[in-house]
């Protein structure tokens, strides 16, 4: 906590300064329900009966051991090898700011392009950006291309969508005058057909059929993709979507819920010029040295802003770098191995919790890799009875698609050893 010295004298005097009578009225954008008024701490505490005080309440809170969450979502917790850290943290890459000049950001420039080139590999398409802030806005990012490209104003969301990546994208959307509509059926007017791969619960969606909806609709084809997936299912370029987006925090980074995260964006290379953000290339000096610099960055910054086709104004220099190392240091064979190991818990998880009385796989003719719905009696009730046991459970999708009322997915990756499974059941079966 850091030490604080201003007096009511000194902030009323800030407060006043900016325009505001009181701290209610500076937060009043912030839910009241969500406002902590006080800590309620007993009078004529010493500053160390204070902290004290506050540690003990602070114990309070529940950390659940890595190998016992079983929840993903959208963020998952993996393996983080050592390598990680120790290139992230070093001073020259560790800084505030993302440094271009090419005269003497090398080290940064190199480890940017080294990202783009990794993650055009990982999808097989022909070119990847400098990364964006998240899944979600690399979604939204995504589908601004597709309007632009194609002059059309609608996108057609297909399946299960994370819903807080079709919000974003409808918030995107509502600026341009873009309609965004649920369906499977592009028409004329549909600029992008986008879908996850696999979908928001974890199931393989037929991506080459939508691929191929959309191009007969004279429209895009977005893949969401799991970058993991991608080591046991075909990437996007393979079945000819146009544009491939994700999010990146399973590449080495922890899952902080809040950020940050780290998106990722890849395309044609007919769409290049579409792209959001910054590009990474190389070049030659007089003298015939390799350089690192920037490239064909459509952004406000460099061209009129009209002409802007985004105002994505950075990039996760320092999560990308975690990604990179981490996807450089698995290799191909290291990401295929963590994928297999996660299909595999995931679905002797899924045989035990179907031998569950009342429960049941919510689609069980679908197929899934490390993530999985099913149907369960009184879902509220299981996850705090997991809870209780130090056991972060299933994720309850109904509170996002109302059709899926007493569904949970349940994910396992490879930090869910089969001591972990082995818990998880012998709870639910107490």
């Amino acid at each position: 906590m850091p030490y604080l010295v201003h007096s009511p004298e000194d902030r009323a005097a800030m407060l006043a300064a900016i325009g505001v009578q009181s701290m209610d009225e500076l937060l009043v954008d912030i839910p009241r329900s969500l406002r902590l008024p006080a800590l309620e701490l007993p009078a004529g505490l010493s500053e160390f009966e204070t902290m004290a005080q506050i540690a003990s309440l602070a114990a309070r809170n529940r950390v659940f051991p890595d190998r016992l969450t079983f929840r993903g979502g959208g963020i998952y917790r993996r393996f983080i090898p050592a390598a990680v850290a120790a290139v992230t943290s070093k001073p020259e890459f560790y800084t505030a700011y993302t440094p271009y000049q090419p005269e003497a950001s090398q080290g940064t420039l190199q480890a940017i392009f080294e990202f783009q080139t990794l993650i055009a590999e990982l999808t097989a398409l022909d070119v990847a950006n400098a990364s964006l802030y998240d899944g979600a806005t690399a979604v939204a990012e995504a589908a601004m291309m597709a309007h632009i490209h194609t002059g059309r104003d609608e996108v057609l969301v297909s399946g299960y969508l994370h819903p807080e990546y079709a919000e974003v994208l409808r918030a995107f959307s509502e600026g341009r005058g873009i309609k965004v509509r649920k369906g499977t059926e592009p028409t004329a007017k549909t600029a992008a057909v986008i879908y996850q791969q696999p979908d928001f619960l974890g199931l393989v969606v037929d991506a080459p059929g939508l691929t191929q909806a959309a191009h007969r609709a004279g429209a895009l084809a977005i893949a969401c993709v799991d970058p993991i997936s991608l080591a046991l299912l075909a990437p996007p370029g393979e079945y000819g979507a146009d544009i491939a987006v994700g999010e990146g925090q399973q590449l080495g980074l922890s899952p902080s819920y809040g950020g940050p995260h780290v998106g990722f964006i890849a395309c044609r290379k007919e769409l290049v010029r579409r792209l959001p953000g910054r590009l990474v290339g190389t070049s030659h000096d007089a003298g015939g040295r390799r350089g690192f610099v920037l490239a064909l960055a459509a952004r406000e910054q460099h061209i009129r802003r009209e002409k802007a086709t985004s105002n994505v104004c950075t990039n996760h220099s320092l999560c990308a770098l975690a990604a990179s190392v981490y996807m450089t240091y698995m290799g191909p064979d290291g990401l295929r191995q963590v994928a297999e190991v996660g299909f595999k818990r995931a679905h002797a998880l899924a045989e035990r919790l179907a031998g569950l009385p009342g429960w049941e796989p919510a689609f069980p003719e679908r197929q899934f890799i490390n993530e999985f719905p099913m149907r369960v009696p009184k879902g509220p009730a299981v996850i705090r009875k997991l809870a209780r046991k130090g056991i972060l459970g299933g994720l309850d999708v109904h509170r996002w698609f109302r059709e899926l009322k007493g569904v949970l997915t349940f994910t396992c990756t490879e930090v869910n050893d089969a001591r972990a499974l082995d818990e998880l059941v012998a709870v639910l079966e107490s």
